[in-house]
């Protein structure tokens, strides 16, 4: 059997790029039905524990929801519907990441995947050893303040309130007018439900499910591109089929967790062909051989300790190092 490397591996996941219109509309709106009753769950039932757990819930349905709204606006699934396009948009709102800065940023982070020395738009830094050590220490400490742990734990703020809101808004107000508009809308339901349903339906319903939903959200951004055996390339030598596969993590998860992140785990084949639907992502990888090669990240702990502790890009070990 011959080995598919490059154009002729894209060309060979082509045939699962197609979408099944009824499964978009199914896995999109049951998720959409799920969220809203978790919700629903936070404001009226009466048992304490019964509306915490509607609210952790709720945020890890919003995470799946999420991804689903990222493979719309990939236009991988109902491009042409225009109920689908209102969905997502007051969607995309909804979750702080309007459509025109996630978009842009998103296409470019995908069209630059792990190339050294570009903007980082839509990913985090990353720095050379070399270029790190030569760099002042006011720019050391916001380098790594930007992949600090705690700056993921709270991408609620720093991600998305900061970093896909009130940036864009503030760099380019007519392009990103909806930027405002999120932020206008967040901040006035928030302070309507403290006003009128107490400090604790607030916690639950305007705080902890945003906080999770930011926090596993900005992981998966750092973990699937900052892992270890992870290579980064100069603009020179980078290569779009190279970057998806040598440079984006198949994140290995069970059944749940698969759900909770619709399938994101299978990164490098996202990467390797975005207009997969995020429910073809599975079959795609039992059918092509040269996709089940994939280097591998997961969620638990050890893992995540692992990821943390990549700092920079060490061109003589071609690897991600910490500073030690």
């Amino acid at each position: 059997m011959q080995i598919k490397t490059g154009r002729q591996l894209i060309l060979a996941t082509k045939p699962f790029a197609k979408e099944i219109v009824w499964k978009s509309w199914l896995f999109s709106i049951s998720t959409l039905a799920i969220l809203t009753a978790f919700f629903a769950g936070i404001y009226f039932l009466e048992n304490s524990l019964l509306r915490i757990a509607c609210s952790l819930a709720a945020g890890l349905t919003m995470v799946r929801m999420f991804v689903i709204y990222h493979d719309h606006q990939h236009h991988t699934i109902l491009n042409r519907s225009m109920p689908a396009k209102v969905l997502f948009t007051l969607y995309g709102i909804f979750i702080l990441a309007p459509t025109s800065i996630w978009k842009r940023s998103h296409d470019y982070h995908h069209n630059h995947n792990c190339k050294l020395f570009s903007a980082s738009i839509g990913s985090y830094p990353i720095m050379t050893k070399q270029r790190f050590l030569q760099s002042s220490k006011a720019e050391q400490r916001s380098y790594l303040a930007i992949r600090h742990p705690l700056t993921i734990f709270f991408g609620y703020i720093t991600m998305f309130i900061f970093g896909m809101c009130v940036r864009s808004f503030m760099s380019a107000p007519k392009r990103h007018w909806d930027s405002m508009i999120a932020l206008i809308v967040h901040f006035t339901a928030s302070v309507l439900i403290f006003v009128y349903l107490g400090w604790f339906t607030w916690l639950l319903a305007a705080v902890v499910p945003f906080m999770l939903a930011f926090m596993i959200g900005a992981y998966l951004f750092y973990a699937q591109h900052n892992f270890p055996g992870a290579t980064f390339r100069e603009k020179d030598d980078w290569c779009y089929e190279e970057a998806a596969i040598s440079s984006s993590s198949y994140m290995v998860m069970n059944p749940f967790w698969k759900w909770v992140t619709a399938n994101i785990g299978y990164h490098h084949i996202h990467h390797m062909n975005s207009k997969i639907p995020f429910y073809r992502l599975p079959e795609t990888m039992a059918s092509l051989p040269e996709l089940q090669k994939a280097k591998t990240t997961s969620l638990n702990p050890w893992d995540i300790v692992a990821c943390f502790r990549l700092k920079v890009w060490d061109p003589n070990a071609n690897a991600l190092v910490g500073l030690k």
